[in-house]
Parts: structure tokens; C-alpha cells; sequence
């Protein structure tokens, strides 16, 4: 006899037996992914004096620095140029395969060193999305964000409709060679000066590690179930985490700005357009700020939005116009005043709040550009992965044989 109310088994066993979120956590990665690689891409020939040796923040500050505040950076581990490049490339190389979604669960950690290590070696760099990514790197590791629109859903796809149980050679040597790796660092004391970071590191491998462990060794599906269902339940928490952190951005910077004299005046937008730093169109930022009309208008809209902005998520319609004018407003501020990563990282934030309607329409548009064909009836492909109440995936696979994106036989993490 179940002593809980309908509704509350309900929540329970949607949390339980499925990743929420599958496209607004593809969408996230994809962002996230596409703005680090934009930057570092961007920055390229000025890396040096950004992160590197030739910096004005000298590697003794950052030293001092990172002895104060426990920072996790791997730049800080050798001296010299060339590791300094071998990490920069790498950063590069892991975001571009997030990207693209190969192998999301090893990507999605490398991501995360990799903005982490720069992030921290030069800490005044940055105009305000470098904060946001620098958390969103950190959440990204503890979600399913592989699921759909990534390389390994489509291997995961592949194998399904071959019918045959997956074998999984790369995701174990790879993890292999990263926990050796990952032991050296350790035993040579390089990660001495951070905890959260090597914990958060060895906390992942060891659970891949059983992931793969119970995926070959188990005789019967429930260890499998187990792990799949730990996994869905801190890929929701992760989700509702980053839902929180882009409310909890909004909330303070629009409260913040409602005590601030120079947003009550309207000063606080007209002053940025008549800065030659934030003004790459001069003649565009002089045209919005001939009008008092508009610079009022911009300036109210602004904070009302961002402070009824969590409010409205009770209601979907209203969210949903808030969203639109936020995601139109950072892309004005990336062309207007020159902040096209800060407006490209705050995008990617807002993405979690998008309809998985309209996700999958795009989607959808984005298949019939490419020429696939659509799945009959319109309606969007099912989630691998996803189980239903007889045991199996919503691919038409048993639960526990469904693919492993990244990593071995059995759901993925």
C-alpha cells in the first residue's frame, strides 16, 4: 500500500527514472562550450599576456594568490612556455569536443580544469560572464548533458538500432589515463594548496570507475538500475542548482540596481554609451542615447525585468515573454557595447529556461537543414536512456543495456 500522496510518488519517481532537462542541459554545454572556445579563440594571440608568462599579473603574484585562496590552477604546476601552451591547447581542444558532445562525462571535467587553470592564473581578466562560467563549468560535471544533440547520443542511437549490446573500448582507456595522471599530480603534491577541486576529481573517476565495474560485472540489472537512478538524481539536482545560480544573478542584480541612484536617474545606461571602452559603434551608441524616451524606457525595463524575472517562473507565459526580452537584451549589449562574451554567457544561462517545445522544434529545424529525416507524426526522438515503468528505455532497449556516452556498458552518469 503506498502511505504517499499520488502527487508526491509521482514527483518522486520523475526525478528518479529519468534526466530532466535533456535539451535544456544540451543547450547549456553547447553554450557554455561555444562561448569558452570563442574566447580562448578570440584571445589567441594575445594569450601570453592574458595567462601566460608575459602577463602583468606575474606568476609570483598568482603564486601568492592561490597560497591565499586555495585556488585550483595547473598553469601554477611548471614554469616555461611550453607548458604553458600544452594547457592552453588543451583547453581548446576539450571545449570544441564538449561542443560537439564526444564523450561528455570526460570532456565535461577537462572543461572544467581547463577554465578553472586559466580562469584562476589571471583573475582581473575577464568582464563579468568569465563569473558565471566559471561556476556553470563546476555544475556541468554532475549533469547528463550528453543526452541529445551530442556525438555520443548519436553512437548511443547507432547501437540501439543495431541491436547489440555496446563495447566500450576509448571511455575506459581514457579514464584510465586520466586517473594516472590525476595520481601523479597527487602524489607530487600539486594539488596540495586546493581541496574542493582534487576531491570533486578523484570523486568522479572513482565513480566512473564503478560504473564501468558494475556494468561488466554485475549478473542481474538492479546494481545497474542503482547507479542509473544516483545518476538522474544529481543530474536534477545540478539542473535545479544552475535554475537557482541564473535566478539568484538576476534577483541581486536587479535589487542592487534599484538602490543605486544612477539607475534611478537613467545615468547608469547613458554614461556606458559615451565610453570609448564600451562604445566599438560610436554612431549606433549615439542614436540610442539621443532619445530620453529610450534610455528611460531601457533603464526601468531593465530592472523590472531582472527583478520579477523569478517570480514569473509560477507562470509560463509570463516567463517566457521576460525570457525573450532578457535573451534580446544581451544580445543588444553584445553588439552595442562590446561585450559579446558576457552576452554569450549569460545566454546560455537564461537557455536553461527554455521550453523543451521550442528546443525541440529547433531541433527539428536544425535536422531538416542538415537534410536527416524527421520522425514520423512530427514528434521528436525519444531520450536514450530514459526508462519506462516495464524496465525498458524509451529507445526500446532494456534500461540496462542502453548505451553508456563516454563511458561503458549500462546507463551513463
Amino acid at each position: 500500500m503506498n502511505r504517499f500522496p499520488p502527487a508526491l510518488s509521482r514527483g518522486v519517481a520523475q526525478v528518479t527514472d529519468s534526466a530532466l532537462g535533456p535539451y535544456q542541459t544540451a543547450v547549456i554545454r553547447i553554450g557554455f562550450s561555444l562561448t569558452w572556445l570563442l574566447f580562448l579563440l578570440r584571445e589567441f594571440p594575445h594569450r601570453q599576456e592574458l595567462y601566460g608568462p608575459d602577463g602583468p599579473w606575474s606568476r609570483d603574484l598568482a603564486e601568492q594568490l592561490v597560497a591565499a585562496n586555495g585556488a585550483f590552477t595547473p598553469l601554477l604546476w611548471a614554469d616555461g612556455r611550453a607548458w604553458f601552451e600544452t594547457v592552453y591547447a588543451l583547453a581548446v581542444l576539450c571545449a570544441f569536443l564538449l561542443l560537439l558532445g564526444w564523450r561528455t562525462r570526460t570532456m565535461s571535467v577537462l572543461f572544467m580544469v581547463g577554465v578553472l587553470g586559466l580562469q584562476n592564473r589571471s583573475v582581473f581578466m575577464g568582464d563579468g560572464g568569465d563569473n558565471v562560467l566559471h561556476l556553470m563549468s563546476i555544475y556541468l560535471v554532475f549533469t547528463r548533458c550528453g543526452r541529445v544533440w551530442s556525438l555520443d547520443a548519436r553512437r548511443a542511437a547507432t547501437t540501439r538500432a543495431r541491436g547489440a549490446r555496446p563495447r566500450d573500448r576509448v571511455g575506459p582507456v581514457l579514464w584510465g589515463g586520466l586517473g594516472l595522471l590525476l595520481l601523479l599530480a597527487t602524489l607530487t603534491g600539486r594539488m596540495d594548496g586546493d581541496r574542493f577541486v582534487p576531491v570533486l576529481l578523484w570523486t568522479v573517476w572513482a565513480a566512473q570507475a564503478l560504473w564501468w565495474l558494475v556494468g561488466r560485472r554485475a549478473r542481474t540489472a538492479q546494481p545497474r538500475i542503482l547507479l542509473d537512478v544516483v545518476a538522474n538524481v544529481v543530474h536534477n539536482g545540478a539542473l535545479l542548482v544552475i535554475m537557482a545560480e541564473a535566478c539568484l544573478i538576476y534577483a541581486t542584480a536587479g535589487w542592487y540596481k534599484v538602490q543605486g541612484s544612477r539607475w534611478q536617474d537613467g545615468t547608469a545606461v547613458h554614461y556606458p554609451l559615451h565610453l570609448e571602452y564600451f562604445s566599438p559603434w560610436p554612431a549606433l551608441a549615439e542614436l540610442l542615447s539621443a532619445s530620453g524616451t529610450m534610455v528611460m524606457l531601457v533603464t526601468y525595463g531593465t530592472v523590472a525585468v531582472q527583478v520579477a524575472f523569478p517570480f514569473t517562473l509560477f507562470n509560463r507565459r509570463v516567463k517566457n515573454v521576460l525570457l525573450a526580452f532578457m535573451i534580446l537584451e544581451h544580445a543588444v549589449i553584445a553588439v552595442v557595447l562590446g561585450l559579446p562574451f558576457f552576452s554569450l554567457a549569460m545566454i546560455a544561462a537564461d537557455a536553461v529556461f527554455l521550453p523543451t517545445s521550442f528546443l525541440r522544434r529547433l531541433g527539428g529545424l536544425a535536422a531538416r537543414a542538415r537534410g536527416r529525416p524527421r520522425p514520423r507524426g512530427g514528434a521528436a526522438a525519444p531520450v536514450p536512456g530514459r526508462r519506462t515503468p516495464d524496465g525498458r528505455s524509451a529507445g526500446g532497449a532494456p534500461a540496462e543495456a542502453s548505451p553508456a556516452p563516454g563511458g561503458p556498458p549500462g546507463p551513463h552518469p
